[in-house]
């Protein structure tokens, strides 16, 4: 299906469609189709003979509607609401949806801010990634199968200058004026997150599986015990935390799961059957929060011989000092489960990297060591306040997660690849002697300072990595199971990543490689190919 390069306009009412349509679930055989309106109403999808509606469900005031729509080959779909059709918009070619059996382009990033695409914003933001590839498959054949979103989909605690205004203009509470205080307030900053043009209808047309991270919420959402014990003494943080999952479990979470997953769901069920369903859906994220293994955020896909594996590595935390871990007992079990079988390739989601440069993993781990008391409680007070202060939370601060993920991965079978973003640069690292790759892709919109690049690009040398493991002896910590490598980066532009994957991948090398695309600069902005690497199962 040919199209025209087209400059989009940005058409919608809030009596019509407010955001979407987003293409969330699609295999083989179904397409998930999500979209929130400006009223109660019957959303219909129609996709080539295919006729499905489905009556919106309200939570808080806003509407919403999730449609499964029977699919065999690819054809292009339009949206009505009560029988007024609202999409495709004016001007531009219709979404597409195509079966997806095996996985051949995969496209992931993470952090992004929703900052105006202005000339100051592009000075201090740079131009928006996610944006650019939106332009760029408007005039381009060359669809990915999948998009992944690894986190910090949206800033709950940064908001953009338009999110500062309305913010400022309904309330004056309590709450911190310049960070999401309601649910209100987050469907207003995942509306102007998801509605630039490009990105509308590049949600539309690509699907896409998403997890959360801190800026989600707010940053270092759950780093640790204290952490939490801190933020249940702020008068206005239960209500936000209750808001920030509420938001996720509806604008995110819910397109991540299968139709026979959504049909099982008693939250989403209660929610439909009631005139309101914020009482149901607050109820839910209150009880998620204080008892993670009440709900599981996690997911796993199969795609052929690919298994995807999109871990929540925030919520499912056991923070417990002197027995930390990433995922709690239920999580890592289940993981054992999906990570279990006969796969070519284990795609394994994690917002937060699992391997880092060696200098600021054996520092993160000391300073959880110290935290934990190994110097005494002065110090455990002292090392975590800096904990916080400098975001020292990935897998190397939980020392005893990192290692038993390690040895699950390469004890597997298949070769894996971690997939995430988190760190405001895009690395690549392997385990030595395993099919072990750490891919990160961060940020789409979002660079580091200067000073932070620079501190960044000290850590990967040789002497911070020595420093780092003489640091970690002191407090008697182990070595690593395993040895590991940053084979290629760092690189600080904002970016996106893309996986390509060819047939037989267990038949012999380059298989499968990877490329980091940067956007240009032009007008409308265009991507620059940063780097291609590729990945084998042989050293």
């Amino acid at each position: 299906m040919s199209r025209r390069p087209v400059r989009l306009r940005y058409h919608w009412r809030v009596t019509d469609l407010v955001i979407g349509p987003l293409l969330r679930y699609v295999d083989a055989s179904v397409a998930t189709i999500w979209v929130e309106t400006g009223r109660p109403c019957t959303v219909t999808v129609v996709a080539g003979e295919e006729r499905v509606s489905e009556p919106t469900f309200t939570v808080h005031g806003h509407h919403y509607a999730i449609l499964d729509i029977p699919l065999s080959k690819p054809v292009s779909y339009r949206v009505a609401l009560d029988g007024t059709e609202v999409w495709p918009l004016e001007g531009i070619e219709p979404s597409v949806i195509r079966p997806v059996e095996r996985l051949e382009k995969v496209v992931f990033g993470s952090c992004r801010t929703s900052v105006p695409h202005d000339a100051a914003h592009t000075l201090s933001h740079g131009v928006d990634t996610l944006r650019a590839y939106g332009h760029a498959l408007t005039v381009d054949e060359g669809l990915p199968d999948l998009l992944l979103m690894l986190g910090d989909q949206v800033y709950a605690d940064e908001p953009s200058v338009e999110m500062l205004d309305y913010i400022r203009n309904r309330r004056n509470g309590t709450e911190p004026v310049d960070e999401i205080a309601d649910f209100e307030e987050y469907a207003e900053l995942y509306r102007q997150a998801w509605t630039d043009p490009e990105i509308r209808w590049l949600l539309s047309t690509v699907p896409t599986a998403m997890i959360f991270d801190d800026h989600d919420l707010r940053d270092d959402w759950n780093t640790s015990r204290p952490w939490r014990e801190q933020m249940a003494q702020v008068a206005w943080w239960q209500r936000r935390v209750v808001a920030g999952l509420g938001a996720y479990w509806i604008y995110q979470h819910l397109g991540n799961l299968t139709p026979a997953e959504r049909a099982a769901d008693e939250v989403l069920a209660k929610i439909k059957a009631a005139p309101d369903g914020a009482e149901v859906l607050d109820a839910f994220a209150e009880r998620a929060d204080a008892d993670p293994m009440s709900n599981r955020w996690s997911y796993a896909r199969d795609y052929g011989s690919t298994r995807l594996i999109m871990l929540d590595t925030r919520c499912a935390r056991h923070l417990e000092p002197g027995a930390r871990s990433m995922l709690d007992s239920a999580e890592w079990g289940w993981l054992v489960e999906q990570v279990a079988g006969d796969h070519e390739f284990l795609l394994v989601g994690s917002s937060v990297p699992v391997l880092l440069p060696a200098g600021i993993h054996h520092v993160e781990a000391w300073n959880e060591a110290l935290a934990d008391g190994a110097w005494g409680r002065r110090v455990a007070r002292f090392s975590e306040r800096v904990r916080q202060a400098v975001d020292l939370e990935h897998w190397a601060a939980f020392r005893r997660s990192f290692e038993r993920l390690c040895r699950l991965l390469a004890g597997s079978g298949s070769t894996v690849l971690l997939l995430s973003g988190d760190v405001h640069y895009s690395y690549v690292a392997r385990i030595k002697g395993a099919p072990v790759y750490q891919l990160v892709c961060s940020p789409i919109r979002n660079p580091l300072s200067r000073l932070l690049r620079l501190a960044n690009i000290l850590a990967q040398f040789g002497v911070a990595g020595l420093a780092g493991g003489l640091l970690a002896r002191t407090a008697r910590l182990p070595r690593p199971p395993y040895r590991w490598k940053i084979t290629d980066g760092p690189w600080f532009s904002n970016a996106l990543a893309m996986l390509t994957f060819s047939e037989g991948a267990s038949e012999g090398d380059g298989a499968a490689e990877a490329r980091w695309y940067s956007p240009t600069l032009a007008d409308p902005p265009g991507l620059s190919e940063i780097s291609r690497v590729r990945l084998t199962r042989t050293p």
